[in-house]
């Protein structure tokens, strides 16, 4: 076996920093993941919450993580040199400090979004992982989410034909369990930064930086609407319920010359095509680059993708430190349009 065969076929050790509910999801992929070892886990403070907005853990999960050996601190953590990949699933206000503690152990990081509210912060990070040679992702997850990145490429493909126009809406309850951190704008951005943020890296992504951003509302439910310089217009909605019964509401609607894309979370075919001659089509399976997209979640997707990149000795993570800065920074731009900076 040549030396990278040997590379792409040896284990990678993970451990999780924070075990709420994202720390807890990332355990469980992690443990489904081939050729991965969860070597330990380290809990700042005790988990604030069981509950999320897309899935849910699960008895095996709880399993999982009575399982996982405990480190008493993040320096011990970070000396194991069985563990080569840590994830840092913690408050918004602890990630940069965490990561550069990873990174001067040598420690290749899968970050929670968001980075940072601050962007220029997430530059000074970008500059120290650069510095000493690992990789950094953060984790926007849309990206990965198998119908997003079925759209994704739908668009840029033009499948359909050009698109006229686009809009995005994600809803969810306020997240009463967390009130000193998710309620504490100062802390974690408001919903904008909480839910927000994943349409308008979304958004970035697929569209590139928007000529003009105008935007209505606060930190807790805006209304967004980016301008392109060949006219597209997109809309983006996203915000907090105050009623703790409200139901997640993930929906994408983006209209092309010759049909419409059309997504909603929870119905009985997520992801439909409206075309221009009436029929109406669930899109079942999309093939992308020699991955099956039709199932999985995204936090699966991104996973394996970040720890392909760590096999092949990738220069750089499939979501970049650089696309996190430029994220914020488009927030930044909303932030400024509601006089909220």
């Amino acid at each position: 076996m040549s030396d990278v065969s040997a590379a792409d076929e040896r284990v990678i050790g993970v451990a999780v920093i924070g075990l709420g509910f994202m720390g807890r999801v990332h355990l469980a992929e992690y443990a489904r993941a081939p050729r991965v070892a969860v070597r330990a886990a380290f809990d700042p403070a005790n988990p604030t919450a069981s509950s999320g907005n897309l899935i849910t853990t699960s008895d095996d999960t709880e399993r999982l993580l009575a399982a996982t050996p405990r480190e008493s601190s993040l320096t011990a953590l970070l000396a194991r040199s069985d563990v080569e990949l840590v994830s840092i699933c913690t408050p918004t206000d602890t990630h940069i400090d965490l990561a550069r503690a990873a990174i001067s152990a040598g420690k290749h990081v899968l970050l929670e979004k968001p980075v940072s509210l601050d962007a220029q912060a997430i530059d000074a990070l970008e500059a120290h992982a650069r510095a000493a040679g690992v990789l950094v992702m953060p984790a926007h997850c849309m990206r990965f989410w198998p119908a997003w990145s079925w759209m994704a490429d739908a668009v840029r493909e033009k499948k359909f034909g050009a698109v006229r126009r686009a809009s995005f809406r994600r809803l969810g309850a306020a997240p009463n369990w967390s009130q000193n951190f998710y309620l504490d704008d100062t802390r974690s951005g408001g919903a904008m930064v909480d839910l927000h943020i994943h349409d308008a890296d979304f958004v970035r992504f697929v569209w590139g930086e928007p000529r003009r951003v105008s935007a209505q509302g606060s930190r807790r439910h805006v209304h967004t609407t980016y301008e392109f310089a060949d006219g597209l217009s997109v809309h983006a909605e996203g915000g907090w319920m105050n009623d703790a019964n409200f139901a997640f509401t993930m929906v994408a609607s983006i209209e092309c010359e010759n049909g419409i894309i059309d997504f909603r979370l929870g119905r009985e075919v997520e992801l439909m095509v409206l075309e221009v001659d009436g029929a109406q089509r669930g899109v079942a399976r999309a093939i992308i680059a020699g991955v099956d997209y039709a199932t999985g979640t995204g936090y699966e997707h991104e996973i394996a993708a970040f720890l392909a990149a760590i096999r092949a000795n990738a220069r750089c993570a499939p979501v970049t430190l650089a696309d996190a800065a430029a994220t914020q920074r488009l927030l930044d731009r909303e932030f400024a349009a509601i006089n909220d900076v």
